[in-house]
């Protein structure tokens, strides 16, 4: 039984009406950035007043914050449906896919990487910052084990990996493949999972 069908007909749709906020929110961000976005922008696009929205977040931190959460939060649902018996490199692999698929679907803004401002203003939001320490923490085990395993290079730091990873979320090429390319969505993460850990020669330079 869905979370959503345990909820009185006014949770419901108070529910629904709050994702659609956060959808619209995401949409805008992405295309608008933080300081550009307005709270009348998502009122719009929502189809309700500005008064029925801030029932639902107070303020413009407020919401993009819980966006960024729900989109943590995704990341971790994913990490915990996939297969226990999968390798480390195989479960990173896996949600990188995950992330580039939500990216090119238009369902990721990348907030914390363009602007300082947002990045400390996330970081003052203890249930964002929660959530992502726990992430990173499951993140760092796997690509200690991939390491001890010799599916990634032991030699280089583990930082450097875990953070050449995230950065490939955030790729710009991502978007200039789509916007440019003649590849489908689906040949884009192929080609970039390779890039992430195959690199793009058959030899590495000395």
């Amino acid at each position: 039984m869905s979370i959503l069908s345990k909820l009185s007909f006014k949770d419901q749709a108070f529910k629904l009406r709050e994702n659609a906020i956060l959808d619209a929110t995401t949409a805008i961000l992405r295309d608008k950035g933080f300081d550009l976005m307005t709270m009348d922008d998502v009122a719009s696009a929502v189809g309700i007043s500005k008064p029925s929205l801030y029932k639902h977040f107070k303020s413009k931190e407020d919401l993009v914050g819980e966006a960024m959460i729900r989109l943590i939060d995704g990341a971790a649902d994913f990490l915990a449906q996939l297969d226990k018996n999968l390798q480390p490199i195989e479960i990173l692999s896996a949600m990188l896919e995950w992330a580039l698929r939500v990216r090119l679907e238009g369902g990721m803004p990348f907030l914390p990487s363009t602007s300082a401002h947002v990045r400390e203003m996330l970081m003052r939001n203890l249930k964002y910052v929660g959530r992502v320490l726990k992430l990173n923490h499951q993140l760092e085990k796997l690509v200690a084990k991939a390491q001890k395993s010799g599916d990634l290079d032991a030699s280089l730091p583990s930082d450097v990996i875990l953070f050449s990873y995230y950065s490939r979320t955030c790729d710009p090429a991502v978007e200039f493949l789509q916007r440019y390319s003649k590849l489908d969505n689906e040949q884009i993460i192929k080609h970039m999972l390779q890039v992430c850990f195959a690199g793009l020669g058959t030899k590495q330079p000395h």
